[in-house]
C-alpha cells in the first residue's frame, strides 16, 4: 500500500514538472515570436533600416582586411583595429550624420595627433625628471580646454563629437608615448587607419541607397503644414456639427497637428546633420536650412492656436448650438480658407515650384470673413439675448480663427521666401487650344492664342491689313482669325 502511494507521489510529481516545463517552453516560443513580428514590422515600416544594416556590415568587412591580408597587417600590427572601430562609431543613418562624424574624426585625429606629438618632443627635451611633469601638465590644460570648449552652443551643434576625439587621441598619443620609442610611427599608423575607416564608411554610405537627411527635413517641415491644413479644413465641419454623417467618418485628422507641437528638436537636429551633405538633386550645397527651421517655428506657432481650439471641440467647453450657429459662416469661412492656403504651401514645397501665389486668394478671402465676423461682433446684435458665460467659448473661438489667419499669412511669407532662397523651380505654364483668347494692352490690339492654326493679325488701318480683309483667302483654311 505504502509502494502504491509512492507511485502515484512520483508520478504527480513528474506530471507537475512536465506540466511546468511545457509552458516555460511555450512561454518562451511566444516571446520569440512575438519579437520576431516586432522584427519584420520594423522592416517593412522602413525598408532602409535594413538597407543600412547591410551596408554597415559590408563596411566593416572592407576594412577588416587590414587583418585577413598579411601585407596589409604587416604595415599596420594591431593598430588596424582602429579601422574596424572607426566605421562602428562614425557609421549613422544618414548621409549628413555620417559625414559630421567622418570629418570630425579625421581632422580631431589630425590635430590632436599633431599636437601630441609636439607634446611629446617638447617634453623630452625638459629631461629624465621634468618629461612626465610637463607631459602631465599639458594633458590637464589641453583636457580642461577643450572640455569647456564642448559647452558652447554653436561647438556643442556641430563638433561635440569632434572635441571628445581631440580630448582621446591627444591623450593616448602624449601620455602613451612617454613609454613608447616609436611614437611618431604610432601616431602615423593610427592616423592612417582611423582615415581609412572614415573614408571607407562615407564612400558606402553616399554611394550605396544614400539616405539624405536634408530630404527628410523637407518632408517633414511640408507634411507639418498639411496637418495644420488639414485640422482647419476639418475643423468647422466638427464644431458646428453641419453633418451628422461625419461622426462615423476617421477622425485622425484632428490628432495630426500634435506631432508638430514636438517636432522642433527632431527638426533642428536635422538641420544641423545636413549642412554637412554635399548637393543632391535639388538641393544645393548651402541650401537654406535655418530657412526651413524659420517655416516649422511659425507653423508651431500655428498649431499652439489649434491646440487651444482643438479644446473648443469638448462638448463640455462648447457654446450651445443655437449660439454657434450665428457665426458659423465667416467662421467656416476663416478655417476652410486658411486650410487650403496651409495645404497649397505645403504643395509648394512638397513640389519644390514657385506656387506659394496660389496661397493669396484664400488668405484673401480669409480677411474679408474676418472683416465681416468682426462686423457681427462689434453690432452687438447676433448675441444679444444671450448668457455671456455661455457665448465665451464661442467668441474665443472666433478670436482664435482671427490670430490663424496672421499665422497662416506669415507661413505663407516664410514659404516666399524659401522660394527665393532655394531657388524653387518656376511652373511651366501649360497653353491649351480651349484656352480662351487674352488680349494684350492697349496700345497692342492683338491676341495671344492657344490652338496651332490660330493666327494674330493686328489692325492698324496699313494696306498689308486691308490686303488681308480683303483677301480672306491668303489665310490658311481651318484658321482661325482674332481681331
Amino acid at each position: 500500500m505504502a509502494s502504491s502511494d509512492q507511485e502515484n507521489s512520483g508520478t504527480s510529481s513528474y506530471s507537475s514538472s512536465d506540466g511546468l516545463f511545457k509552458a516555460l517552453a511555450e512561454k518562451m516560443l511566444g516571446k520569440v515570436v512575438e519579437f520576431s513580428r516586432k522584427l519584420k514590422k520594423l522592416g517593412q515600416d522602413d525598408p532602409r533600416r535594413i538597407i543600412h544594416s547591410l551596408k554597415v556590415g559590408l563596411a566593416i568587412t572592407l576594412v577588416s582586411l587590414f587583418y585577413y591580408f598579411k601585407p596589409l597587417y604587416d604595415g599596420f600590427g594591431v593598430n588596424a583595429i582602429w579601422a574596424v572601430l572607426t566605421v562602428v562609431v562614425v557609421f549613422e543613418f544618414s548621409v549628413g550624420a555620417t559625414l559630421g562624424r567622418g570629418l570630425n574624426r579625421m581632422l580631431a585625429t589630425l590635430l590632436a595627433g599633431g599636437l601630441g606629438l609636439g607634446t611629446h618632443r617638447l617634453a623630452t627635451l625638459s629631461g629624465e625628471t621634468g618629461e612626465p611633469i610637463l607631459i602631465a601638465v599639458f594633458v590637464f590644460v589641453i583636457a580642461a580646454i577643450v572640455t569647456f570648449l564642448r559647452f558652447l552652443p554653436q561647438m556643442k551643434v556641430r563638433y561635440d563629437y569632434g572635441l571628445m576625439m581631440f580630448i582621446l587621441t591627444f591623450c593616448l598619443v602624449s601620455v602613451s608615448g612617454y613609454r613608447d620609442d616609436e611614437v611618431i610611427k604610432t601616431a602615423f599608423r593610427r592616423l592612417t587607419t582611423i582615415t581609412t575607416g572614415s573614408i571607407t564608411t562615407v564612400i558606402v554610405c553616399t554611394f550605396i541607397c544614400p539616405v539624405w537627411i536634408g530630404v527628410e527635413l523637407h518632408k517633414v517641415v511640408a507634411g507639418n503644414l498639411e496637418k495644420l491644413g488639414n485640422f482647419l479644413e476639418g475643423f468647422a465641419g466638427e464644431y458646428f456639427q453641419l453633418s451628422e454623417a461625419e461622426d462615423s467618418r476617421d477622425k485622425s485628422f484632428l490628432e495630426g497637428y500634435k506631432s508638430v507641437l514636438t517636432s522642433k528638436g527632431n527638426e533642428e537636429n536635422m538641420a544641423n546633420l545636413a549642412r554637412w551633405e554635399p548637393r543632391h538633386g535639388q538641393f544645393r550645397f548651402n541650401h537654406p536650412w535655418k530657412q526651413y527651421l524659420k517655416v516649422s517655428n511659425l507653423a508651431r506657432q500655428c498649431a499652439y492656436k489649434i491646440e487651444a481650439l482643438h479644446g473648443y471641440l469638448q462638448p463640455e467647453t462648447q457654446t450651445p448650438q443655437e449660439d454657434r450657429s450665428k457665426i458659423q459662416e465667416p467662421c467656416k469661412i476663416i478655417s476652410s480658407e486658411c486650410g487650403k492656403a496651409l495645404k497649397e504651401l505645403a504643395s509648394t514645397m512638397k513640389k519644390m515650384r514657385r506656387s506659394s501665389a496660389l496661397a493669396e486668394p484664400h488668405i484673401a478671402k480669409s480677411k474679408v470673413a474676418i472683416e465681416n465676423l468682426k462686423t457681427m461682433l462689434k453690432s452687438g446684435q447676433i448675441w444679444k439675448d444671450s448668457d455671456i458665460l455661455e457665448i465665451t467659448p464661442a467668441a474665443a473661438v472666433a478670436s482664435l480663427l482671427m490670430e490663424v489667419v496672421s499665422c497662416t499669412e506669415n507661413i505663407a511669407e516664410a514659404v516666399r521666401e524659401l522660394e527665393s532662397l532655394a531657388h524653387f523651380k518656376s511652373p511651366k505654364p501649360r497653353v491649351t487650344p480651349e484656352d480662351p483668347p487674352q488680349v494684350m494692352d492697349d496700345n497692342q490690339q492683338g491676341a495671344i492664342i492657344g490652338a496651332p492654326d490660330d493666327h494674330v493679325i493686328t489692325v492698324n488701318d496699313g494696306p498689308s491689313d486691308q490686303y488681308l480683309m480683303r483677301n480672306p483667302s491668303s489665310v490658311a483654311e481651318g484658321s482661325r482669325i482674332h481681331l
